[in-house]
């Protein structure tokens, strides 16, 4: 395969990668580095790419210092999630029983931070999950959110 086929290739595919669109609300610092930035809870909001009308909030903590500045530091896999109804809540196409709607690196290589979304149907409600794994071993620590649909708009569910 040609050098710059494959290229493109891996360009595609990396731009696939994370769907949902995130936004920076805010972070405050919580230790002092002198050398690179300080290390930080951020709170970044994301919106469900399948469901308009919801939005999630995950805050995180972020790791400073001269590792953290360079991308190199691994951050903790404590997180939060809370989402909410944001505006009208539109589901225009049978969603999986169980699927993930966002992911992002925590470490240069082998841990990710992510967000699941899970359909109680009988409550027509999204649950949305967020937890840290890694490639051998991810952690325990996680944090649930639900969002009740309105009971004019079931939740259709994909077979």
């Amino acid at each position: 395969m040609p050098h710059k086929t494959l290229k493109a290739l891996l360009i595609l595919a990396l731009a696939g990668c994370g769907a949902a669109q995130t936004e920076t609300i805010g972070s405050v610092d919580t230790v002092f580095k002198l050398l690179g930035p300080d290390h930080k809870i951020v709170v970044d909001a994301y919106d469900d790419p399948k469901v308009p009308g919801v939005t999630c909030y995950v805050s995180r903590a972020k790791t400073g210092g001269i590792k953290g500045g360079l991308g190199l530091a691994e951050d903790r896999a404590e997180a939060s999630i809370s989402c909410h109804q944001t505006g009208p809540i539109q589901i225009t196409e049978p969603l999986r029983q169980q699927e993930e709607v966002y992911s992002e690196r925590a470490s240069l290589l082998f841990k990710r931070l992510r967000v699941v979304r899970m359909l109680d149907v009988p409550r027509n409600t999204l649950v949305y999950m967020t937890y840290s794994d890694r490639v051998i071993e991810g952690s325990p620590q996680n944090s649930v959110t639900a969002v009740p649909v309105p009971r004019a708009t079931p939740i259709p569910v994909k077979k």
